[in-house]
C-alpha cells in the first residue's frame, strides 16, 4: 500500500545524502518496522511521505501512485501519521482536538455528522483515552498527550496508519496496549501499518516485518528472526549484545552486555 523506491534525500548544504537508495513496502494488513541507531534516517522517511522532505531521487507510493500525484488531503484521507514531535497550539479540549483528524474528510465548509461523532468517539475508546475527554489538551501527561494524538490519527481513518516513536512518554503498561492495538489494526482491521521505533524487542515481538537502516541505508529486511541477529545488531548498534529468547511468545530478543567502556 505505501511503497519507498530508491529514495534518496539530502538535506540543504549538506555534503552527502541522509538516505540513500531506500526501497521497502508497507502492505495492508500488515505491522512494518523501521529500526536502526539515531540518525539513521528512519524520521526521514516519515517527513518524505507526508511531503515535508523533498526527494532528491526516488518515489513514494500509495496504492501504486506517486504521492505528487495524490495531492495534500487526498495522501492525508488514505493515509493517518503520527509524528515524532507535536506541541499543543491552543488549549483546546480533547474530542475536540481528535475531531481534528476528521478535516480531511470535512472540508472547509461541511460540518460534522453523525459518522464523524462516531469515528471520533471509536477513535477516543481505541486508544484508551475516552476518561481524558473532559480534560484540555495542555494538561495531559507526556504519555496522556502520546496516547490522545494516537486517538486524532485513529479518527482520521483511511487504510494506513504511520508512526513515528508512538510509545515516546509511556509506561510498560501502555506501551503494550500500544502495541497490541497496532496489531489489531493490522490484522483484524487490515490497516497498513507503518513503525518507527527505537523499541527492538517490542518491535520483534509484534512486526510481520523489520526493516534495519544504518547511515541511510537499508542493511537488512526480513522477518524478526532473520534481523534480529548479533554480528548484525553488533555491527549497525556498535554495542556487544546477545540474541535469547523472550520467555513469553519466543521472540528473539537483544541482550546489551555490560562492560564495556563507550568510544
Amino acid at each position: 500500500m505505501i511503497a519507498f523506491r530508491e529514495v534518496s534525500v539530502r538535506y540543504p548544504r549538506a555534503a552527502a545524502d541522509v538516505l540513500r537508495d531506500v526501497s521497502l513496502e508497507a502492505p495492508r494488513g500488515r505491522i512494518t518496522a523501521i529500526v536502526g541507531p539515531n540518525g539513521s534516517g528512519k524520521s526521514t522517511l516519515v517527513r518524505a511521505l507526508i511531503g515535508r522532505q523533498p526527494l532528491r531521487a526516488g518515489t513514494v507510493t500509495i496504492d501504486g501512485r506517486p504521492i505528487e500525484a495524490l495531492g495534500r488531503r487526498d495522501v492525508a484521507t488514505r493515509v493517518a501519521v503520527v509524528t515524532q514531535r507535536e506541541e499543543p497550539a491552543f488549549p483546546i479540549d480533547v474530542p475536540e482536538y481528535v475531531r481534528l483528524g476528521r478535516f480531511p474528510h470535512l472540508g472547509t465548509w461541511r460540518s460534522p455528522d453523525a459518522g464523524d461523532r462516531a469515528a471520533v468517539e471509536r477513535a477516543l475508546s481505541l486508544a484508551g483515552v475516552t476518561a481524558l475527554a473532559s480534560r484540555r489538551i495542555d494538561t495531559l501527561s507526556g504519555g496522556e498527550w502520546q496516547r490522545v494524538r494516537l486517538a486524532r490519527a485513529l479518527a482520521q481513518g483511511g487504510d494506513a496508519l504511520v508512526l513515528d516513536e508512538p510509545t515516546t512518554f509511556l509506561d510498560v503498561g501502555h506501551e503494550m496496549a500500544v502495541f497490541e492495538l497496532l496489531s489489531h489494526l493490522a490484522h483484524r482491521e487490515r490497516l497498513a501499518v507503518l513503525l518507527v521505533s527505537h523499541q527492538l524487542n517490542l518491535v520483534a515481538r509484534f512486526a510481520d516485518t523489520m526493516v534495519l537502516l544504518h547511515r541511510g541505508a537499508v542493511v537488512a529486511a526480513g522477518a524478526p528472526g532473520e534481523i534480529m541477529q548479533g554480528p548484525v545488531l553488533e555491527m549497525v548498534y556498535d554495542w556487544p549484545v546477545v540474541i535469547a529468547r523472550d520467555p513469553a511468545v519466543g521472540a528473539p530478543t537483544l541482550v546489551p552486555l555490560r562492560g564495556r567502556v563507550p568510544r
